[in-house]
């Protein structure tokens, strides 16, 4: 798993058009939860027994769009926060596999503190 080819082009993308200057931390941030409230409206008033593969495949590249775009502005945020996502995934996976040990939480949704 590598994010720094993606990076690479999404930050020359912001730099071409000068945009350094409008990606702020707190600018992103916002524009990331935006993006999420844009993935989120497309299931918000969906049960999920229609969330079949009929409805999937209706709705997937709107889907697909959003999830780009809030792969997008994490990935920005995380170059100009200068913090290295790759190493920061995994260090939290191993630190979810400690909490989360598959004997104890193997099918339960509780949090590590109720197992």
């Amino acid at each position: 798993m590598t994010f720094e080819p993606l990076q690479r082009q999404i930050d020359n993308f912001a730099t071409e058009r000068d945009w350094d200057q409008f990606h702020l931390p707190r600018s992103l941030i916002l524009a990331l939860q935006s993006e999420l409230g844009e993935l989120a409206e497309i299931v918000q008033w969906t049960p999920d027994s229609r969330m079949d593969a009929e409805w999937l495949a209706e709705h997937r590249d709107r889907l697909s769009e959003e999830m780009s775009d809030v792969l997008i502005y994490l990935l920005r945020l995380a170059s100009v926060l200068e913090i290295d996502l790759e190493a920061a995934v995994t260090h939290k996976i191993d630190a979810n596999a400690q909490k989360y040990p598959v004997e104890k939480a193997r099918g339960s949704a509780k949090k590590y503190t109720e197992l």
